[in-house]
């Protein structure tokens, strides 16, 4: 059982929080995906081109370009809503090496018509397959509930979600791919 959000902020702890460590405070990241459109808006209102959607019984397939960017050619990702996140898995230009396989938001996922929407709750998985699964990002989980961006609740369903995460890729050889599979959310990538 995770802790009240409450309890984890009280006494002690909050205090050497506090002063040990400094998070980007920010409200929850925001972003549309336009199916007929064939375009993304990211959290900063900028608006991409998406080479390819594919929507499936479990969720939702991306693959996009990034343009300009000085290390990732694009990236893919799977919107799954039974497990609250999106699965990322990035390609990189020649020369710029990556230690991770997979990237997971832990995101609410909406969706109206063809345009779906995801909320990301700051916590985030970065897989390395048949070795380990990292959660970053707890400490602007704990600046949004104090500053009120965020209420205690959802920060608690944001960690259950995290931690079910963690425990099913741990208990698959730390592998996404397979615990995404035998939760009934098979992927299929590039």
């Amino acid at each position: 059982m995770i802790p009240n959000m409450r309890g984890i902020l009280s006494g002690r702890l909050r205090f050497r929080w506090q002063y040990r460590h400094v998070a980007h405070i920010h409200p929850p990241k925001i972003e549309y995906f336009d199916l007929d459109a064939k375009s993304n808006t990211d959290p900063k209102g900028q608006l991409r081109s998406v080479d390819e959607y594919r929507l499936t019984p479990t969720g939702l397939y991306m693959f996009r370009p990034l343009a300009g960017h000085p290390k990732i050619s694009h990236f893919e990702s799977w919107f799954l809503p039974k497990l609250n996140i999106r699965v990322t898995r990035q390609s990189w230009h020649p020369g710029h090496l990556i230690d991770f396989d997979f990237y997971v938001d832990v995101v609410e996922i909406s969706a109206i018509g063809s345009v779906w929407k995801t909320t990301d709750l700051y916590l985030d998985l970065i897989v390395r397959t048949g070795h380990s699964v990292t959660v970053l990002d707890t400490d602007e989980l704990i600046a949004a509930v104090q500053h009120n961006l965020i209420t205690p609740e959802r920060a608690q369903w944001a960690l259950e979600t995290t931690y079910s995460a963690v425990s099913g890729i741990s208990a698959h050889g730390h592998d996404v791919v397979r615990w995404l599979t035998s939760s009934g959310c098979p992927t299929t990538w590039r």
